[in-house]
């Protein structure tokens, strides 16, 4: 096996071209520089540089050693700088902007476990179901459920969640269970109020033909434009809502309605602009949320 002492020599000569200038760099003399070459020359069974009027040429054996040994030190500078980067604590503001029922249900009660790992990172959670401008920066990251429309943003797909009907045991003892999705039309649906800014495109599935199979669309009974607001209602007892699936973990006393119909699928994306590639805070916070859904059951399809 080489030795990594007379490469890390040996690499330093082709690259100044001079035993003189390569000492200079590592703190050797001359006369050590040649003898750590000829002693690695004399383990190959090959010359590696030619002397030259003008300086030290490589060899044929000489360029592909250094070219190895280039992409050997490219790797190794590549690692330490990783390694003393992962030493300095990441802090300063982020500002991140989410869904209000994503933002409030399932980042929020996570966000202890995160300021303890890095308390030096000043968190702002702005819920709103509005599109804020990261390019803008009226936010630093965003947590969406739609992809970023902007090619000045950097986005990850987080998860694929599902969506499904759920009613309160209250409801299905008052108002019994529905054996199959035409039985919709005669139950209690709590929908989302159209305000104009619903928080996923197909929020209101549970009222359309193609998921009801009904005859024609369900009537909504109660509406809100709340995501926490129709899990509110459904726990109440008022209808049966269809809900993203991590709106109703560890909720007691519902169940799930019609298991066998399958909602919309909706996909969640973290979205950042291009100059904040490079942030630590960004990347930390990346990496807690992609965890957190893993540990939650919530990671599908990412």
């Amino acid at each position: 096996m080489m030795d990594w002492d007379k490469l890390r020599i040996f690499y330093a000569v082709a690259a100044a071209k001079s035993f003189t200038r390569a000492g200079q760099q590592l703190n050797l003399s001359q006369s050590a520089i040649s003898r750590h070459i000829s002693a690695l020359e004399e383990s190959l069974q090959t010359s590696l540089f030619q002397r030259h009027a003008r300086g030290l040429l490589l060899t044929e054996q000489g360029e592909i050693l250094f070219r190895t040994v280039s992409e050997i030190a490219t790797r190794l500078s590549t690692a330490e700088n990783m390694l003393l980067d992962s030493k300095e604590r990441p802090k300063g503001p982020l500002r991140i902007t989410a869904p209000t029922a994503i933002g409030t249900m399932w980042l929020t009660p996570h966000m202890r476990e995160f300021c303890e790992l890095y308390p030096e990172i000043e968190i702002t959670i702005l819920v709103d179901d509005r599109e804020l401008d990261i390019v803008k920066r009226e936010a630093d990251v965003a947590i969406r459920l739609f992809p970023a429309r902007h090619g000045d943003l950097i986005q990850k797909k987080l998860t694929s969640l599902d969506n499904a009907l759920y009613a309160s045991e209250e409801y299905v003892r008052t108002h019994g269970m529905p054996k199959k999705p035409q039985d919709l039309a005669q139950h209690r649906i709590v929908a989302y109020a159209d305000n104009g800014l619903p928080p996923f495109g197909e929020v209101n599935w549970a009222l359309k033909t193609g998921f009801c199979e009904c005859d024609k669309a369900c009537q909504p009974f109660f509406r809100i434009n709340s995501m926490r607001g129709m899990l509110k209602a459904m726990e109440s007892g008022l209808g049966i809502a269809g809900l993203p699936e991590y709106m109703v973990q560890g909720v007691p006393k519902i169940v799930r309605v019609l298991p066998q119909l399958k909602g919309p699928v909706t996909d969640v994306y973290f979205i950042y602009s291009v100059e904040m590639r490079n942030s630590k805070r960004v990347r930390v916070f990346k990496e807690f949320l992609i965890r957190k859904l893993a540990e939650d059951g919530l990671s599908h399809a990412a």
